[in-house]
């Protein structure tokens, strides 16, 4: 049995493996490994010099060996580093900021850190620009970067502008202490007006760049409430206790409400809508220095407020739906 074991994209919590029959017929371990992996044989021979191929548990080094049927083989295959960001001039709407910390908001589209395939043009090119002191802080890739939005998701963000704010935000984020709320408009009508999910989070087995429910998986929870219901989609306020990679996307999809927009566990049948659906419109944490409890509020952006006044739905300066309750 042979696992080729490679890294996910960027986002990805731990590797993945998938595990194929080593054939009889006596291949070079370079060929096979390059017919099952789709890469080069001589990216293959490189990875083979860099002790990144083991066969039985040890390193495998010559391109030519024929590992026996049955055999275990594993492949890992990095994923390339990308450059250290650098600073650009781009526009960036920044919510508060003192000498320990800034709250930023990111639009919907803008990829929050560098990866392969988005070296620039990203949330962290921004803050490197515009705010002083974070180069180093929290790592090169990511910067003061506390927490992250997805690439379609808006709203707030909390950056560290020092190493003890991100040591003490980070832990306030691990212990539960921050809380973080999105607006969600998602198909359909909630049978109950609030709720709570409860299920493991992690990557699919038959798709790398997704994440689904996995009872082996990270823990997850959601809590959510309906504050308006439209035409045909309710506008909720999520409530997410964990942070999973998808997690609001993947849960919602799991009860049979995918939020609206979603092109990835949506349905090509769902409410017409300009984008994503999913805003992180409200933050409270506690400051680093002064102790003092922080509540930020974002409303959503024109396009998303636009869409969800044609389903019915008023919104108040906050965000929140005014209607009482009927």
């Amino acid at each position: 049995m042979m696992e080729i074991w490679t890294e996910a994209d960027d986002e990805a919590e731990e590797l993945l493996s998938e595990c194929l029959d080593v054939p009889s017929d006596g291949r070079r371990l370079d060929v096979f490994l390059a017919e099952k992996s789709g890469l080069t044989r001589s990216r293959i021979q490189k990875l083979l010099e860099e002790g990144q191929v083991l066969v039985d548990g040890k390193a495998a080094t010559k391109a030519g060996m024929k590992p026996p049927k049955g055999a275990q083989v594993h492949l890992t295959i990095p994923a390339p580093r990308p450059s250290v960001p650098e600073p650009q001039d781009i526009p960036l709407q920044i919510l508060y900021e003192d000498e320990d910390l800034a709250v930023v908001v990111k639009p919907c589209g803008m990829v929050v850190h560098p990866a392969p395939g988005n070296e620039d043009g990203t949330l962290v090119n921004a803050l490197l620009y515009h705010l002083s002191s974070l180069s180093g802080i929290g790592g090169e890739i990511r910067p003061g970067i506390v927490h992250r939005l997805d690439k379609d998701t808006s709203g707030l963000l909390l950056v560290a502008k020092h190493d003890r704010s991100q040591v003490f935000l980070s832990e306030e984020l691990k212990a539960r202490r921050m809380e973080k709320h999105y607006l969600a408009m998602v198909e359909g009508h909630m049978k109950e007006a609030s709720g709570r999910i409860e299920a493991a989070i992690g990557r699919s087995k038959t798709d790398r760049k997704k994440m689904a429910l996995d009872p082996q998986g990270r823990e997850a929870i959601t809590e959510w409430k309906v504050l308006g219901r439209g035409r045909s989609a309710d506008l909720l306020d999520v409530h997410i206790l964990t942070g999973r990679t998808h997690q609001i996307r993947v849960h919602m999809k799991s009860v049979g409400h995918p939020v609206c927009g979603d092109v990835i566990y949506g349905t090509e049948k769902g409410t017409k809508v300009p984008r994503l659906m999913l805003h992180a419109w409200k933050l409270d944490f506690t400051h680093p220095s002064s102790g003092e409890r922080m509540h930020m509020v974002c409303p959503p952006p024109q396009e998303m407020t636009e869409t969800i006044s044609k389903q019915g739905i008023v919104l108040s300066e906050d965000g929140t739906d005014t209607r009482e309750e009927s």
